[in-house]
């Protein structure tokens, strides 16, 4: 969104979402939209993040936005390893890990996104991507301020949503390697789903046990989907 767009949208989402207290909302948008929302989001119950983030403190790398540089615009969070990023940017793993470094060591917390492609999916590989994207990108990195976001790149913008069943599966695996190397700090670990989450299907993927919590794309660009998966009921 545009910073007009911005101010537009938040204008009608806080006033939507203003009763919700059991549940943390977080907004990402583009870098030239921040300050805007930054503003916007003052006494509300919205936290601010960033789309992207630069794995060093400084320096002559242009175009690049420093983790300084969002904690002194109000971000809390920073989105890192997203699909859209490994796919057109290339960024890997080792990449990735040199952001969450950089980004924790200036304070800002990390939503890590893993996931696998639809021929890995189909080869069987998924928990193997999953299991170095994991040990790779946390290589050396406290927990703590750690969300991890599933994103199946073979759901995002295609319509296709994982069953509740395999989000399930999959945040049941991702925990249970997540403990194996951190222990019990990785119990309460939040794991969120995110793959063409709609008002549709968030009920039944915030039923599932192992699902904390929603990364939303596009149906987060209207106010009154984005409020509807915000206050999400849990099927029994």
């Amino acid at each position: 969104m545009t910073m007009a767009e911005t101010r537009e949208f938040l204008s009608s989402f806080i006033p939507a979402v203003r009763d919700v207290s059991d549940v943390d909302i977080i907004v990402a948008p583009p870098f030239t939209s921040m300050e805007t929302a930054a503003k916007e989001i003052i006494g509300s119950n919205l936290t601010l993040a960033a789309q992207d983030v630069f794995f060093e403190e400084k320096g002559a790398y242009t175009g690049e936005i420093s983790p300084a540089m969002l904690v002194e615009m109000g971000c809390q969070y920073s989105i890192v390893g997203h699909s859209e990023r490994r796919q057109y940017f290339h960024e890997d793993d080792m990449i990735v890990n040199k952001k969450i470094k950089t980004a924790k060591k200036n304070g800002l917390d990390i939503i890590l996104c893993i996931g696998e492609s639809l021929q890995e999916r189909e080869a069987g590989k998924t928990f193997d991507i999953l299991k170095r994207q994991i040990e790779e990108g946390l290589n050396g990195v406290q927990m703590n301020g750690t969300v991890i976001a599933y994103e199946p790149i073979w759901a995002i913008g295609t319509g296709k949503t994982a069953t509740p069943e395999q989000a399930e599966e999959v945040h049941s695996y991702i925990r249970s390697q997540l403990q194996r190397t951190y222990g019990n700090e990785a119990g309460d670990l939040c794991i969120i789903y995110g793959g063409s989450v709609t008002p549709e299907n968030i009920d039944s993927l915030m039923s599932c046990h192992n699902v904390d919590g929603a990364l939303v794309g596009g149906a987060s660009l209207k106010v009154d989907s984005f409020a509807r998966i915000v206050k999400f009921r849990k099927e029994s």
